[in-house]
């Protein structure tokens, strides 16, 4: 039983639940972690769920590019190199020699890849070209936290070229559509779709546009990004393409990711002080399996449960039967809890003489007995229920940390306070930006998909403002 209170010590508690629910283990190097296998089989879940949302809904299809990346090719588009430089690791020696040239490890792919699309690309016909590779990158990380964040962490990054600027945004707005619906659908996670201001967009895009969490803390997660950009890589890597005129043109570009900052959001945002509350779509078990074991029914109820099994395997269900001697029922019963399996069955001598089940979901603590043809029926609405009430969980943790303001001095107060979304005119000077941040920590989150415009004046400097933008401290 976990003795760490979440809104006391969300920090203590974050860490303790995740060691004790076998999620992961420290790496050698400093912001480097291990999955252990529970914490990996969540990471495969998700990944598997949001490969299916690429292929269908985007129309990528999947590839690999190598890791090292020659430092010429990250220098080529100007502003990509100086966004990157500072988190970078590099290569100088290997085989037992210096290198002639340097090479980087992999912080993101635009470059290495937009090599080869200027080779692939000759015509019209070759587009729209839309990939996607999952793989760890490599960005060297001053302030490491598990899995919000890693010196090397795992994501899938997709990036499109097409012939025209329309077609590309397309995409853009398509990748973070898709982001939106795995966190609200299948993870139950509340957010605002936006757009980056200039400073807080991706090194080398024109627009970054994010889906921004807020977490039980007050502070802000990106919870995944999706860049249009325009022809800054197309004219530098040379990618063109004849049209079907037969003139000459670049192609325009984006590029999305999703990582495994995701998971520290589902661990952060949706459990509490028993553990893990895990959305069924990604908990390694969606059904555990518990007996109450009775010497004079033992044989029947483990009889019992192994036909459950099977009945629920065949039905593509992931399940465990926890047969373990060793440990009591309560202890089970505690154990599952803190690792957040979403259901339990339990079977004991009384739901034996029944021929019933008793059911239990993680998220509200209930505990009822029906028959199994019940549960089986109601199943998919009691996961779809499950998700919605996560999600509600979430939206009102979210709202009522939500602060309309136009006063700097209540938007310090709320800063230096409870912290949370500030959202508030502001002039779009990143002048006033930089203030804000060196005096509240307070970074702009985005400017939300559906603003309204209404005239204001900037939170900061008083000049005429037309926009809020949401506003937190952010991990």
């Amino acid at each position: 039983m976990m003795n760490i209170s979440k809104k006391e010590n969300l920090s203590s508690w974050y860490l303790t639940v995740l060691k004790e629910a076998d999620i992961f283990d420290y790496g050698p190097v400093r912001g480097t972690i291990i999955f252990k296998p529970y914490g990996y089989a969540i990471w495969e879940n998700l990944q598997k769920l949001l490969d299916g949302l690429i292929k269908t809904k985007i129309g990528a299809f999947n590839t690999y590019f190598p890791l090292f990346i020659p430092e010429s090719l990250l220098s080529k588009e100007k502003e990509h190199l100086e966004g990157f430089s500072p988190e970078v690791a590099v290569v100088t020696y290997a085989g037992g020699e210096e290198l002639e040239e340097k090479l980087i490890v992999r912080p993101t792919s635009e470059t290495i890849m937009y090599d080869a699309f200027s080779r692939w690309i000759q015509s019209y016909r070759d587009l729209p070209l839309i990939i996607n590779q999952w793989c760890n990158v490599i960005r060297w990380e001053k302030r490491p936290f598990p899995f919000l964040r890693n010196t090397e962490f795992l994501w899938q990054e997709g990036h499109g070229a097409h012939a025209t600027h329309e077609d590309s945004l397309d995409t853009v707005y398509k990748a973070l559509e898709v982001y939106i619906e795995v966190y609200q659908k299948y993870l139950g996670i509340f957010g605002f779709g936006g757009q980056k201001s200039e400073s807080e967009k991706f090194a080398g895009a024109l627009k970054t546009f994010t889906y921004e969490i807020l977490m039980p803390d007050g502070k802000a997660l990106q919870g995944c990004t999706s860049h249009d950009l325009g022809q800054n890589f197309s004219i530098p890597f040379e990618i063109k393409f004849q049209d079907e005129k037969n003139q000459l043109k670049y192609v325009w570009q984006n590029s999305w990711g999703f990582s495994t900052r995701s998971l520290g959001a589902i661990f952060m945002v949706n459990s509490d002080d028993k553990g893990l509350i895990l959305p069924p779509a990604v908990a390694p078990y969606e059904i555990v399996l518990i007996p109450i074991y009775s010497s004079s029914k033992e044989s029947l109820i483990v009889e019992k449960l192994r036909k459950i099994k099977n009945h629920l395997e065949e039905n593509n269900l992931r399940v465990f039967f926890d047969e373990n001697r060793s440990e009591t029922p309560g202890f089970k019963f505690n154990k599952w809890d803190l690792k957040g399996a979403p259901f339990r069955i339990e079977i004991g001598e009384k739901e034996i003489k029944e021929d019933k089940i008793t059911f239990y979901r993680r998220d509200t603590s209930e505990r009822k007995t029906l028959k199994f043809e019940e549960f089986l029926k109601d199943y998919e609405d009691i996961k779809e229920d499950f998700v919605k009430k996560l999600l509600e969980k979430s939206k009102k943790l979210t709202l009522e940390n939500f602060y309309e303001i136009e006063d700097y001095e209540e938007f310090k107060e709320i800063m230096t306070t409870q912290r949370g979304f500030v959202f508030a005119f502001w002039c779009e000077n990143e002048i006033c930006e930089q203030k804000i941040k060196e005096e509240t920590k307070a970074s702009t989150r985005c400017l939300p998909l559906d603003f309204k415009e209404e005239k204001g004046k900037c939170v900061y400097c008083g000049k005429e403002s037309n926009r809020r933008w949401i506003f937190a401290q952010a991990y």
